[in-house]
């Protein structure tokens, strides 16, 4: 019996290290943000922060931003090259969105055929593709806000570009939280996120 593979290697490996990099980035972030908080009592217990101190988890951001840029640039090259991305991901509507996620609330959202994304799904990737573009690009205005003052302006100024950081890694965090959701509720995308079919 042969079998299709539903998610080339590529795909898969460019899934494990941006989770990995996401992650890391993540844990050390909020230590970062810990030593000077945006919003008056938001603090994130240490025991799920990573780098102990601040110039640790500066040294662990900057280290794993550079995983974390690079796998998105290739994986969304190699989309994009490949015709994934149209295939895959597109096209979405709203209505197609608004349908998918009502049967999903009502339990009745298919998942026999992994090959193909649902609207909602679709969406998903789609929202967090522009937001690891946002975080990547509110990093950068933040870490070299002086030499990037196009990018610091149209962020509103380096406070505000801390706030968007904060906010789109929010957003990641949420969208990690409902995919690992997800998983549980249909564990053989996760068989299929490791062996590709």
């Amino acid at each position: 019996m042969s079998y299709t593979t539903i998610q080339p290697a590529w795909v898969r490996i460019a899934h494990w290290v941006n989770a990995l990099a996401v992650v890391l980035m993540v844990m050390s972030g909020w230590q970062i943000y810990d030593a000077s908080p945006i919003f008056a009592g938001l603090q994130f217990p240490s025991t799920i922060t990573l780098g102990g101190w601040l110039g640790g988890a500066l040294q662990w951001h900057f280290a794993v931003m550079w995983v974390l840029v690079v796998n998105f640039l290739v994986y969304v090259g190699l989309n994009i090259v490949s015709g994934r991305l149209r295939r895959k991901l597109l096209p979405v509507s709203i209505r197609s969105i608004a349908r998918d996620l009502t049967a999903a609330l009502r339990g009745k959202l298919e998942h026999e055929d992994l090959s193909r994304y649902n609207a909602v799904q679709k969406f998903a990737y789609l929202v967090v593709i522009v937001d690891i573009a946002l975080v990547i690009l509110s990093g950068l205005a933040i870490w070299k806000s002086v030499q990037f003052p196009l990018l610091r302006t149209l962020m509103g100024g380096y406070d505000n570009a801390r706030v968007v950081h904060f906010v789109a890694m929010s957003v990641l965090v949420a969208f990690f939280v409902v995919h690992i959701a997800m998983v549980a509720l249909v564990p053989r995308s996760l068989l299929m996120m490791i062996r590709g079919r």
